[in-house]
């Protein structure tokens, strides 16, 4: 299953359970959580990094934290 085409965007907020508040455009609010790769490196995110995010066909408010910029 692939998400739509990646977009980039800078945390805001770290939410429980793995889980980030990510802001696209200045304006669209995504819940996202680490996606595998990154995940599995100990691939630290912080609040204010810039992150790629591929965000879910189904719903356009969830997503997976592919990569840190």
């Amino acid at each position: 299953m692939s998400g739509t085409d990646p977009v980039d965007g800078v945390v805001t907020e770290t939410l429980p359970s793995g889980l980030y508040a990510v802001e696209i455009d200045g304006r669209h609010r995504v819940t996202a959580h680490v996606g595998g790769g990154t995940g599995r490196n100990f691939v630290r995110v912080l609040v204010g990094d810039r992150v790629v995010v591929e965000l879910t066909k189904n719903d356009l408010t969830r997503g997976r934290i592919v990569k840190r910029l």
